[in-house]
């Protein structure tokens, strides 16, 4: 699943698509916020192991 600029997805760790920096969402209305290193606003969910 894809998740976009905006998106609320909840609390976890998010892979940049065009260039793998991570972002990180600690509270569930965190919004997904453009990559800080290339600005893209397209995401995937990754492992994230503070949260297991």
């Amino acid at each position: 699943m894809v998740y976009r600029c905006g998106e609320k997805p909840g609390k976890g760790r998010y892979i940049c698509i065009n260039c793998g920096e991570d972002l990180y969402l600690d509270d569930e209305m965190d919004a997904i916020l453009p990559c800080e290193k290339c600005n893209s606003c397209y995401f995937q969910k990754g492992f994230d192991m503070r949260y297991t």
